[in-house]
């Protein structure tokens, strides 16, 4: 099996190649990994200093592990920290994080590739965040004793790890130090599969949302003056082109009440221009904003990023992209500051979003029209809405903590 599993990475790796020249996000991957092992090695020759490493599959998993890197930085503050990333969507996006001293992309998983990559970083812990368990690494981190955790792992028995051909995929789990959960049903999956170093910890992301809910406002003087005139606002946050048949019809019925401030997922120059005929004449980018212009417009469109956890407290309502593709965006973000929350019918891998939907704090939609009723039921209802922004704002507090209980655990730093 560990033959099979190295042709599948290798194979994975020529898709990739081969889609270099018509997929911008596959020829980043590529471009990013051009002499990365040898750049790896050059830089952290020279650095003495003992170091921890986290890695994240993309900026997602960054932000539940986020909280607890921040958290090592304060007790290990001779330790440099060094970040990985395996997708373009994150490392584009943090390479210049200033919370780690360095961070790379990941070099594809071989046994190669493992040990030159380890004995560059020569980590005294690693930490892999929420999935993307690599063969090689962990055995070769086993290998040199040094301690690998898992956090925010959350899993699914229709998984490989717990079907029954899946042995050589439990022994990858098997080479890690220790498994933080996020929930009592992958524990017990993970017991049952005989792996017994597991705790549940939660969700490190409810830290990082409620941190950010109860921080000082970033000063965001364009958007400010978008919503001076106190008309109630809808944040749409990491919105796809799948998303516009059900929100732009919402867009449209609401105009004349309602003023929305929409983020894309990406910012490429196709989305904006179909965010922009979605409502027409009534639309400013961020970028080119003035606060007169904004003042006019009933739409803010957001063409950068790192802004959309900074807009939800300037809302009164959400809509979340992703759920009418391949996947819900963070749902934490907009709760954390008490928005009832819509978004498409593909959640249920999110545990944050079904446990939000049975509280009565985010609602599932399948067309334009179902999205119109359940706006409409909130929109007029301001008790109801309170009452949604409680419970919301419970939810979330009651999660928090995952941090504190990892780092409890983490005493196996020499």
């Amino acid at each position: 099996m560990q033959f099979l599993y190295s042709i599948g990475v290798f194979l994975y790796g020529l898709l990739l190649r081969l889609a270099a020249p018509f997929v911008p996000k596959a020829a980043a991957w590529v471009a990013g990994r051009r002499g990365l092992l040898a750049h790896i090695e050059r830089t952290l020759t020279a650095d003495p200093a003992p170091r921890l490493w986290m890695h994240c599959a993309s900026l997602g998993e960054f932000e539940q592990g986020r909280p607890l890197l921040e958290a090592l930085r304060q007790r290990y503050p001779t330790h440099k920290i060094v970040l990985t990333f395996f997708s373009p969507s994150g490392y584009e996006v943090r390479q210049s994080w200033p919370g780690a001293d360095y961070v790379f992309y990941l070099p594809l998983d071989s046994a190669r590739n493992a040990r030159r990559f380890v004995a560059a970083v020569r980590p005294r812990l690693a930490v892999f965040v929420k999935y993307e368990f690599w063969y090689f690494y962990l055995r070769e981190l086993r290998r040199q004793g040094i301690p690998a955790v898992a956090v925010a792992a959350i899993f699914r028995p229709e998984q490989i790890y717990f079907r029954p051909w899946g042995g050589f995929f439990r022994e990858i789990l098997g080479q890690l130090s220790f498994i933080f959960t996020q929930n009592e049903a992958s524990a017990k999956l993970l017991h049952d599969a005989g792996l017994t170093a597991v705790s549940v910890a939660g969700d490190p992301r409810f830290d990082t949302v409620a941190a950010t809910a109860s921080a000082p406002a970033r000063a965001l003087p364009l958007v400010e003056a978008f919503v001076a005139d106190g008309a109630p606002v809808l944040v749409a946050g990491s919105t796809w082109p799948e998303d516009l048949p059900a929100l732009a019809p919402l867009l449209r019925a609401y105009a004349p009440e309602l003023r929305y401030i929409v983020a894309p997922h990406e910012v490429s120059e196709a989305h904006l221009l179909a965010i922009e005929a979605a409502l027409p004449g009534q639309t400013v980018r961020y970028s080119s904003a003035t606060p007169a212009t904004v003042a006019a417009a009933r739409l803010l469109l957001i063409d950068n990023v790192g802004l959309l956890s900074q807009l939800y407290r300037f809302g009164q309502f959400a809509y979340l992209g992703g759920a009418f593709g391949a996947g819900l965006h963070n749902t934490l973000e907009a709760a954390a500051f008490g928005l009832p929350v819509f978004f498409g019918p593909r959640y249920t891998q999110f545990a944050e979003a079904v446990a939000l939907v049975e509280l009565g704090c985010a609602f599932s939609v399948s067309s334009a029209e179902e999205l119109a009723s359940a706006f409409d039921r909130l929109f007029g209802d301001e008790a109801a809405r309170l009452r949604v922004q409680d419970r919301s704002l419970h939810y979330v507090h009651q999660h928090a903590g995952a941090t504190k209980r990892i780092l409890a655990h983490l005493t196996i730093i020499n």
